[in-house]
């Protein structure tokens, strides 16, 4: 048996802050804000994984509201979701994700990204699409203002 998932986030940008980014930090004048580190590709692949294996969102698992998950590396966070599927008998069978994003360019860094995401998750990069777009200088993520990113996983039943 199969499930599928799709996790979506975006996250306000603003000057002198650090740029965290499927678990890198990646070199930029702006950086995301958020109650945790605000790395919105690592959130939108925990929304992703939470949908698919049935157990809500992110913000019901770590609410903002909870001081304990106040600046909190969201590899923490990450792999506590994967905790949590593989305890609810579930593997990942691949993971496509796409990151909305004026500046910086990203494609230098989509190699270790995809290697950080897939050490994280105990899979094979391969596994691990990362793809990266801007908007054509269009809304909020064209003026610089935000980013966003989506992920769409597949999981697999574990055979016991």
């Amino acid at each position: 048996m199969y499930r599928i998932g799709f996790g979506f986030d975006t996250h306000k940008l603003e000057l002198n802050r650090d740029f965290w980014l499927g678990g890198l930090l990646i070199p930029s004048a702006k950086g995301a804000v958020g109650h945790s580190d605000a790395d919105v590709l690592l959130h939108a692949i925990c929304d992703a994984l939470l949908g698919a294996s049935g157990l809500r969102d992110i913000g019901t698992q770590f609410p903002d509201t909870d001081p304990q998950y106040k600046g909190i590396d969201s590899k923490i966070l990450l792999t506590k979701v994967y905790d949590l599927i593989t305890e609810n008998h579930f593997e990942i069978v691949n993971l496509d994700t796409t990151l909305c994003l004026e500046m910086p360019k990203l494609s230098p860094f989509v190699p270790e990204i995809q290697q950080s995401i897939s050490a994280l998750l105990h899979i094979l990069p391969g596994q691990v699409s990362i793809k990266a777009k801007t908007s054509e200088k269009l809304g909020f993520i064209g003026r610089e203002e935000g980013v966003s990113a989506y992920c769409v996983v597949l999981l697999a039943i574990k055979n016991n």
